[in-house]
């Protein structure tokens, strides 16, 4: 069996990571407001320009 290549060993590391800060208990945790907006609409918007920024990083990361 081939293994898979280090990139998509990468992207499902970086989908297993997402998938428990996106869920709702860690949603419902910030409470009250960041620089004039609610807690958790910053929290997730924050955690999910995260995951976009890391996804591009590692597709355009060096090929190996």
């Amino acid at each position: 069996m081939r293994r898979a290549s280090p990139m998509r060993q990468r992207l499902a590391a970086l989908g297993m990571l997402g998938a428990p800060l996106l869920t709702f208990p860690l949603l419902a945790l910030p409470a009250g407001e960041w620089l004039g907006l609610p807690a958790s609409y910053v929290y997730l918007f924050g955690v999910w320009l995260m995951l976009i920024v890391l996804a591009a990083l590692v597709a355009e990361g060096r090929r190996e």
